[in-house]
Parts: C-alpha cells; structure tokens; sequence
C-alpha cells in the first residue's frame, strides 16, 4: 500500500533526482520553454513554482535562497531579472503543462512545459492597469453610485436623441411619401 508516499521518485535515487529537478528547472527558467515526460512536468511544477514566488522579492536572502535550490548563476540571473518583473501580479500558476502525444520509443507521453506569461499565443489581451484596477467582483457604494450617475447621463442623452428624432419627423412632409407611393403603382 501507498500511504503517504506522495512524492513520485521517478524510478531515482534521491540524489539524482534533485539533480534532475535542478537540472530542469534551470533549462526551463533560461529557454523559457522545454519538452520533457508529463511525470517529470508535474514534479518540476511543484519544485518551480514556489521558487518564482520567491524570487518575487529581490534581496539578497531570496537570491541566495533560490541559488540553494537551482545552483546555476545564470538561472538566477534570468529568474531574478526577466522572469520575476513579469509575473510580479500573478497570485500562483506560473507554468503551463501542454500533452504533445506519445514518445515513439517507449510510448512515454510528452509535454511542453512553459512559463505562462512568456507565450504570447495565449495572451489575448494586452495589460492595462488603469481597466482593471479594482480586483474584486462586489462593487462598494463608491463605483455603484458612480454607476448610477452615468446610467441617468446616458439616460438623458437618449431622451434628447428620441426629442430631436420627434422634431425632425414632424417638419418632414408626409405628402411626398404617398405621392412617391402612387407614382409607383
């Protein structure tokens, strides 16, 4: 039985297998991008992501916190540099796992792993700060009453459009509408 033996070795000893991780996690912080196994793609996600996190803040301990993990100068460089700035909003989920099909040789099934905000296919929208600035659903009583204010202006400009459109049928003669119906038949 299996209890509580959650972490999947990878057929690995312990050592090679954080070597591995390590080994992963640097290739996927400097090329942004890498082709692996779906196994090895989930146990990556939990070594990496919380190493992201950290490098949110950029001191001296979590520079020195994350080198403990990867031990590669120029991941460090790259995650504390271009990375971090990046997914500075992102509240978690900084990697995306996509299914490539299956490994001709052992029919092991392959994926793309990729940091998130790096694929521009995905990106739909560009970030604006000043559309989104409120995160919530629940509007307070500030946005509602402004709401509010612009529904009655939008409402007013309807009525003064509706006013003008009632004004201009009135001074069109109607007569010429039936005569150009007559001349018709």
């Amino acid at each position: 039985m299996r209890h509580g033996n959650k972490i999947n070795h990878l057929g690995r000893t312990y050592s090679h297998r954080k070597a591995l991780l390590k080994n992963l996690a640097a290739a996927l912080l400097i090329q942004k991008r890498i082709t692996t196994t779906l196994a090895k793609a989930k146990e990556l996600r939990v070594f990496v992501e919380p190493i992201i996190t950290k490098s949110k803040t950029n001191t001296t301990h979590s520079r020195r916190i994350a080198f403990g993990y990867l031990q590669s100068k120029t991941a460090i460089k790259e995650l504390f540099d271009v990375v971090s700035p990046k997914v500075g909003d992102r509240p978690g989920g900084y990697t995306r796992i996509v299914r490539i099909g299956n490994r001709f040789g052992d029919n092991a099934e392959m994926v793309i792993m990729e940091l998130v905000d790096f694929n521009e296919l995905y990106q739909t929208t560009t970030k604006t700060t000043d559309a989104k600035a409120k995160k919530s659903r629940r509007a307070g009583a500030k946005a509602k009453a402004e709401k509010a204010v612009v529904v009655e202006d939008k409402k007013e400009e309807i009525l003064e459009e509706k006013a003008l459109d009632i004004e201009n049928e009135v001074e069109t003669p109607t007569e010429d509408v039936n005569n150009d119906d007559k001349a018709a038949e």
